[in-house]
């Protein structure tokens, strides 16, 4: 069953894909496509990315003795030490039993998961995760073990069936959706996109030396 499961995941995921690739126009150019577009693939934009940096350019010339962002080599030990506060902490004050619910490494490695979605995704995950997690999770311990995990796969469903039906009902007819914040496609600081190697010049971008 798992291979049957593979192989026809694999077919639909290569068929969407090669559909989209062949029907849609400035596919993954945010630039030329429609404000409010959906089809932007901020995820591959990320691995993109750090295909460049690490296999073009090269750990040295971005985290080495050669590269602008040597220093951050140090959050490794930061990585390293930060437990250690907390567990002292946690045998300081045993009465406080929240103290032990700090789970750093969650905390450091999360935020590397947050650049292809936007500030509005993670409200949005921030609040229902919060809401069930301690709220729910607190007043109604029963409910939440025995659906908090059929809900979250509610939620994923849900996700991907309205995103089927907004495609075929607005979608396919060039209606990307209200005209606000949360659907702009940067990230509301111009700067972002700007080259911090010393002495490039692009656009209005700040030069630095």
């Amino acid at each position: 069953m798992k291979l049957v499961g593979t192989v026809l995941a694999s077919s639909v995921y290569f068929g969407a894909a090669w559909g989209l690739l062949t029907c849609m126009d400035n596919f993954c150019h945010p630039s030329k496509l429609l404000v409010g577009s959906p089809w932007t693939c901020p995820g591959d934009d990320v691995f993109y990315n750090a295909s460049i940096i690490w296999g073009v350019i090269g750990p040295l010339r971005m985290f080495g003795r050669l590269g602008v962002f040597a220093r951050m080599n140090y959050f490794f030990l930061v990585g390293i030490l930060a437990p250690v506060p907390v567990r002292i902490l946690s045998r300081i004050f045993p009465e406080k039993k929240w103290i032990m619910l700090i789970n750093m490494p969650i905390i450091i490695s999360g935020p590397p998961s947050v650049p292809p979605a936007t500030a509005v995704n993670n409200i949005c995950w921030l609040t229902i995760g919060v809401f069930f997690n301690i709220y729910v999770y607190r007043r109604c311990k029963s409910w939440w073990s025995r659906h908090n995990y059929i809900l979250s796969a509610g939620l994923d469903a849900g996700v991907a069936f309205m995103a089927i039906l907004c495609y075929y009902t607005l979608l396919i007819r060039d209606i990307n959706g209200m005209r606000w914040w949360g659907l702009d496609l940067d990230d509301h600081y111009p700067l972002a996109s700007c080259p911090t190697a010393p002495g490039i010049k692009v656009g209005d971008c700040p030069v630095f030396h």
